[in-house]
């Protein structure tokens, strides 16, 4: 069973940027769009585990820093001419509040 878990208010997401959180099995990036939309991705590339949280995000994709590759952060899919995935977690932001979903 899965329940939601406030993990850090929006206000403390930069604009474009991200924060890490930290679980007990992985690693999770939290990036906030310009729009305030919010997504969850684990924080590694699928090529070489690069850490997505010190990425560059533009619209709803982020740069991997150490390769360049770019991910879709709604579906955690490398995009062409990369293959690859990273899991993303459902988000929702309530009262100025980010929860993620969690096992």
């Amino acid at each position: 069973m899965s329940k939601w878990i406030e993990v850090v208010e929006l206000n403390k997401i930069p604009v474009l940027g991200s924060r890490l959180i930290k679980t007990r099995d992985t690693d999770i990036a939290v990036f906030r769009g310009s729009d305030d939309q919010v997504y969850a991705i684990r924080d590694a590339c699928p090529h070489k585990g690069g850490p997505l949280s010190q990425g560059i995000m533009h619209g709803s994709t982020v740069t991997c820093p150490l390769h360049n590759w770019k991910i879709d952060l709604a579906s955690g899919n490398a995009l062409a001419p990369d293959h690859g995935c990273s899991n993303v977690f459902a988000v929702k932001v309530e009262g100025g509040k980010v929860f993620l979903q969690l096992p």
